[in-house]
């Protein structure tokens, strides 16, 4: 593996970790910590801007996830298949937690098939496609 693609699937493990990692965090320290109503400001600001970082990791994911798939041949394997299909079930569930914030499900389910992907993408890297 060149320098470049080094770099391309650092640049995308980096977006995976912010996306999936503070999901955890979010929901693990931050929400449980700031659920009151005194704190109800704090917990939205920090939610906004979490959400803000998040979109940007997802568009990274989304441009090196696409150049990965190209550089390695990846586009007809069911492994990046169902990943991509999980993906976009991600992007479907987030829309609907803006417009429904309060449904925990949401968050929970956005968590389990992050976690899937990541689990897909471990598939992909290490030859298990």
């Amino acid at each position: 593996m060149t320098d470049f693609w080094r770099a391309v699937l650092y640049l995308h493990l980096l977006a995976m970790a912010f996306f999936v990692g503070g999901q955890l965090v979010f929901g693990l320290a931050v929400v449980p910590l700031l659920r009151g109503d005194e704190d109800r400001e704090q917990l939205r600001a920090v939610a906004r801007r979490f959400g803000y970082g998040s979109l940007g990791a997802l568009l990274v994911l989304i441009v090196t996830g696409c150049a990965l798939a190209s550089h390695f041949q990846l586009w007809d394997s069911s492994t990046l298949h169902w990943k991509l299909a999980l993906v976009a079930l991600v992007i479907l569930l987030a829309l609907a937690h803006l417009r429904w914030a309060k449904a925990h499900a949401l968050q929970g389910a956005i968590l389990i098939a992050s976690l899937a992907i990541v689990w897909l993408g471990v598939q992909l890297a290490t030859g298990g496609a």
